[in-house]
């Protein structure tokens, strides 16, 4: 009886020390999930309900912060904003970044150096491509300037009009972010099974035909979560039109984000930020549950 459990007591043991040195290796990431994520949530949740101003007595108001968010005369139109961003950048980006990928075929000399090259601004500090593209729209800048000279026209201060402004945040966006789409769909495109396109070139499948009925609805998947990627973070999108404009002309390309940052530090109402925040998080998990439904019509998975 002894000779038999003594197997099993030295297996229980090495389960445990295995079991301390695991929990060893992931404390670090633990405490950092801990301290810089759930416990930021937790208290921006009780932040919401609260009158916080930075420094002073703080109060608690129920849900009245949620109320004073619709009687803010900037919040519904940052929301506004934010919304006008995403329905023109999301498309924009994802359709380009395609067209993008699909032009760069395997008979493309050079495509991996026209890759790199529109990756560029991807990996280049978001601050640097924002102020480069504020010096070419400003009045003295490159576009101006070349306008002027070629066709005797003079352009409209774009990041001064409010017409302009936000068109100039979506363009500069896009710009921005389209090598990342591009390189997951150029991905997809490779993993296209030969077999399958021989097919449909032999059924007669060309250019326009082959890429809308074969090629994209075999790389949905791919197209479905550059989708959901560039939606969220065009509805987090700060640092293009904080840089770009400051929100203005007036407010009109100030994005919720920048509401809340300018609630929270500018204002020094952190209850009422908090309370915008969480708004913002239930429009983004709203929009990806949305989308989440609707790809089951769209997306086609191979099982």
């Amino acid at each position: 009886m002894t000779i038999t459990n003594a197997p099993k007591r030295r297996s229980g043991s090495l389960a445990k020390v295995e079991a301390r040195q695991a929990l060893g290796f992931a404390s670090p990431a633990l405490v950092g999930l801990a301290l810089f994520t759930i416990v930021p949530v937790v208290l921006s949740i009780v932040m919401s309900f609260f009158d916080w101003p930075t420094f002073g007595e703080r109060t608690f108001n129920g849900g009245t912060n949620y109320l004073r968010l619709f009687e803010d005369p900037n919040f519904l139109p940052a929301l506004r904003n934010t919304l006008v961003f995403t329905v023109l950048y999301v498309p924009l980006s994802v359709v380009l970044s395609l067209a993008l990928a699909i032009s760069l075929g395997p008979r493309i000399r050079g495509r991996g150096a026209l890759r790199v090259l529109f990756f560029i601004p991807v990996v280049t500090p978001m601050v640097a491509n924002v102020l480069v593209w504020k010096m070419l729209l400003q009045p003295q800048g490159l576009f101006n300037g070349l306008a002027q000279t070629w066709f005797g026209v003079e352009l409209p201060n774009f990041l001064a009009d409010k017409n302009w402004a936000m068109i100039m945040v979506v363009i500069m966006s896009v710009w921005q972010g389209i090598g990342y789409n591009m390189l997951i769909f150029s991905a997809a495109l490779e993993q296209l099974p030969e077999s399958v396109m021989e097919a449909a070139r032999i059924d007669g499948a060309r250019g326009f035909r082959m890429t809308w009925s074969i090629m994209v609805p075999m790389i949905s998947p791919a197209i479905f979560f550059a989708t959901i990627m560039t939606m969220i973070t065009s509805l987090q999108v700060f640092v293009q039109p904080q840089m770009l404009t400051g929100g203005g002309p007036g407010n009109a390309t100030q994005p919720l984000v920048m509401w809340i940052y300018n609630q929270g530090f500018k204002f020094q109402d952190l209850g009422l930020a908090a309370a915008g925040a969480w708004i913002l998080f239930a429009l983004i998990i709203t929009v990806t549950a949305i989308q989440f439904k609707a790809q089951k019509r769209w997306v086609h998975y191979e099982h």
